[in-house]
């Protein structure tokens, strides 16, 4: 039978999502200094609600306040009092009135922790991330005690957003974040029951599921995003994560987003980083075509059954019908295109054939790239410079309602610098 993007899907869990449209997780910014949800998430999810997508994904619920991927995340930290409560109850209501589902994405930033949130954020091990700019500070390696510590957290955040209203939970184990760099031989050099084998190196992944899943029970969706490899020289590969979707499938999980890439090589944005290695498993055609990460959800195809959701690079609609089609996925994940066209899904259901390209809109993103080659420290510049134009459009999106595609990739750069640099000042208040 040939799937179509308005096909429901019923996961293993038994909770069906009415289409196979998500809006993927993007960071948003946009929580009090205490990391509370405001009327502005409120106001950016009831757009991308009524947007037509089957699913919508949180931007990163920290399960640490030390240990945050941006200032304004929301963070859950601890048993959440009656103020937090309310807070994540009326965001999941407002996220959820057009009938589909609302995940929470939670996460811990491990050593991809900005330096003016904490100069020596925890970690595998004491191994500072290779990039220039001096925006990451020296982490230190995690205690035995410390990582059970962090499943428990995690497990009492999926059990606050579950008693809040989200309709399921995603633990984010890739682009570089704790449970990422856990399994990552590159950026995980211990000699414990945490490091070495990978069996060893997915342990603090696998306890994590074990420990959500006991606590949410086995009818609440519990989705994990993983990447295919890590893209680098000495780091997780691609039968690394074929492994670990096998371990995941026999431990109960429902969905696996397909990703890729980390901070020092950031192919979630479609470019390349630094030190790139191309697994051998991997298909030119990936390279070639829009969706990144196809040919390696295609791939483990072959070895699991556990639903597959692939984000990355998808604006035709034809392609996302053939990712559907090959079995390659099950749920296609939309994410910048609906920083400005927020019901993208609702108009490819309809039958537009192909999204914007807002890329080609930042007319100096190209060139920049093309211009400074080898010059890192200048690319990395521009990559993340382009990135915070997106988080311009979240911002804008949540405080008044409408995106501005016409805004500079400059200004955007300012706007977004000055926000975080004052929600980190009010943190310190």
């Amino acid at each position: 039978m040939t799937l179509s993007l308005s096909d429901p899907i019923t996961l293993p869990c038994g909770a069906i999502i009415p289409n196979r449209l998500a809006k993927a997780a993007m960071t948003e910014g946009l929580a009090t200094p205490a990391g509370l949800p405001t009327p502005e998430l409120e106001r950016l999810y009831g757009l991308w609600s009524d947007g037509g997508a089957g699913m919508l994904l949180s931007g990163n619920i920290q399960i640490d306040r030390d240990h945050l991927e941006r200032p304004g995340n929301v963070v859950i930290d601890g048993q959440p009092d009656a103020a937090m409560h309310a807070a994540l109850s009326s965001w999941a209501k407002v996220a959820t009135r057009n009938g589909n589902h609302f995940w929470a994405q939670i996460s811990h930033a491990g050593r991809q922790t900005m330096k003016m949130i904490n100069p020596h954020p925890k970690a595998p091990s004491p191994l500072k991330l290779g990039l220039p700019g001096g925006q990451f500070g020296e982490p230190v390696a995690l205690e035995k005690d410390e990582i059970v510590e962090i499943v428990r957290r995690f497990a009492q955040c999926a059990v606050a957003v579950q008693a809040a209203g989200f309709t399921g939970v995603q633990v984010h184990a890739a682009h570089g974040y704790l449970l990422s760099q856990f399994l990552s031989p590159r950026s995980n050099q211990r000699s414990d029951e945490y490091g070495g084998s990978l069996e060893n190196r997915a342990r603090l992944l696998m306890d994590t599921v074990a420990a959500i899943r006991t606590a949410v029970g086995r009818e609440f969706p519990v989705s994990v995003k993983l990447n295919s490899a890590d893209f680098q020289k000495g780091g997780f590969d691609f039968a690394d994560s074929l492994q670990v979707v096998e371990w995941l499938e026999q431990a109960g999980v429902d969905l696996i987003e397909i990703s890729g890439g980390t901070y020092e090589q950031p192919k979630l944005l479609g470019v390349q980083g630094l030190e790139a290695e191309e697994p051998q498993a991997v298909a030119q055609s990936t390279q070639q075509r829009e969706a990144y990460f196809v040919d390696f959800a295609l791939a483990m195809r072959d070895k699991v059954s556990v639903p597959l959701m692939v984000t990355g690079g998808f604006r035709q609609k034809q392609a996302m019908q053939q990712a559907l089609s090959s079995g390659a996925a099950d749920v296609i994940g939309l994410g910048r295109p609906m920083c400005v066209m927020t019901d993208a899904p609702a108009q490819l259901l309809a039958g537009l054939e192909e999204l914007p390209r807002y890329e080609q809109q930042l007319a100096l993103f190209p060139g920049w790239l093309a211009f400074l080659g080898k010059i890192n420290a200048l690319k990395v510049m521009a990559t993340f410079a382009v990135q915070y134009w997106y988080y311009a459009q979240i911002d804008r999106l949540g405080r008044t309602g409408k995106a501005e595609p016409a805004l500079s990739v400059f200004q955007a750069s300012k706007d977004v610098t000055a926000l975080q640099k004052e929600l980190v000042k009010a943190r310190s208040r």
